[in-house]
């Protein structure tokens, strides 16, 4: 796994594994990454299915309930094929966005 840091969140991008390691992965350096926003790059990934998708539900929901962002990034798999519990856009700029709008949310205590 590679990890680029930009401000507040941390952009988590897959080195060549399957999808279930690269998630397994992400759950075992999770302490390293749980005080940033995380933004999980799926872009490598040629093809994801909506339960593939579901392997980060745990994982986004533990970040979440903690008041961080967790976002996943791929345009393979429509934000309406999966949970409302899981941020899914189609680009690194898009999460970031989401990621600010999240913030002014929760400093709004909305």
């Amino acid at each position: 796994m590679i990890f680029e840091r930009e401000g507040n969140s941390t952009i988590v991008y897959q080195e060549n594994i399957a999808l279930l390691k690269f998630a397994e992965n992400l759950k075992a350096a999770y302490e390293k990454l749980k005080n940033d926003h995380i933004i999980v790059n799926l872009f490598s990934f040629s093809r994801l299915s909506s339960d593939e998708i579901l392997e980060f539900l745990e994982l986004s929901n533990q970040h979440r309930k903690a008041n961080k962002s967790f976002v996943l990034v791929t345009d393979k798999v429509s934000f309406d094929e999966v949970p409302d519990a899981i941020s899914l856009v189609p680009t690194i700029q898009e999460a970031m966005d989401l990621i600010e709008m999240e913030d002014i949310e929760r400093d709004l205590e909305l």
